[in-house]
């Protein structure tokens, strides 16, 4: 899969609904206005991989965010899996470990040779954007956030995966102290200019996490839940947009 190049390919919406019918109400009306919709845990266990499929087939691309942790060859089978629903990104957990990472990619590459599939973005979730040093401290991990990012960043791309998943403050930190472009960074925690953090903690306007190197920008309630989500999202896409410039346009 290639990594986008318009601000309109870079949005993911996220699809936190509880139901097909409204996740497919949600597609329906934003298809041509965002990139990539994002099919999580809540969902997905409520509709299934049918759900995956039927987005897939209407043409539009879905990240798969099931954030996959355990021994390697279960992962690595739930990855190939994922593959073949025609997930465009796949994410599992960094702290798995170099085996289950390296296990992964493997997996995916000879699944995606032999069967001739689109092959997915291989990302690794870092440090969830609702965690902070404190939060951390209290599972046995010393390091502060931006310095746990860091190491399992660095992992991740010594195990050959494409990318990160990392909140915005840690993007800059990113492609300073571990890979620039084509290495993708793919952001939640994103909230437009004025809107509120829910249960966030480590937030960015779409602007600021465009404009620190950010590949994708995960944005959920401040569309799915707007009374014009079409238009939030064509608000969103303009604010990216802006801190591109207009040549990205």
């Amino acid at each position: 899969m290639q990594l986008p190049t318009t601000p309109r390919e870079r949005l993911v919406v996220a699809l936190d609904v509880e139901t097909g019918v409204e996740a497919l109400a949600l597609v329906d009306r934003l298809a041509g206005t965002v990139g990539m919709f994002k099919v999580g845990k809540q969902l997905f266990t409520a509709e299934g991989p049918s759900l995956v499929r039927e987005i897939v087939a209407r043409g539009e691309r879905v990240f798969l965010d099931l954030k996959y942790h355990d021994i390697p060859a279960t992962v690595a089978k739930a990855c190939v899996e994922a593959t073949r629903l025609g997930a465009s990104i796949v994410n599992v957990h960094a702290s798995g470990g170099r085996q289950m990472l390296t296990e992964c990619v493997r997996a995916v590459d000879e699944v995606c040779a032999a069967e001739h599939l689109e092959r997915p973005l291989l990302l690794a979730v870092t440090v969830l954007t609702s965690m902070d040093d404190a939060n951390l401290e209290e599972t046995g991990v010393s390091a502060t956030a931006a310095e746990q990012v860091i190491r399992l960043a660095r992992l991740a791309r010594d195990c050959g995966l494409d990318g990160v998943v990392a909140s915005p403050l840690e993007i800059g930190l990113i492609r300073q102290n571990v890979a620039s472009e084509p290495f993708a960074i793919l952001t939640p925690g994103i909230r437009p200019a004025g809107g509120e953090k829910g249960d966030q903690k480590r937030v960015m306007t779409p602007a600021e996490a465009v404009a620190a190197g950010a590949t994708y920008l995960v944005v959920g309630r401040p569309i799915t839940a707007a009374a014009d989500s079409k238009g939030a999202a064509e608000r969103i896409a303009g604010e990216m947009e802006a801190a591109f410039g207009p040549a990205s346009a």
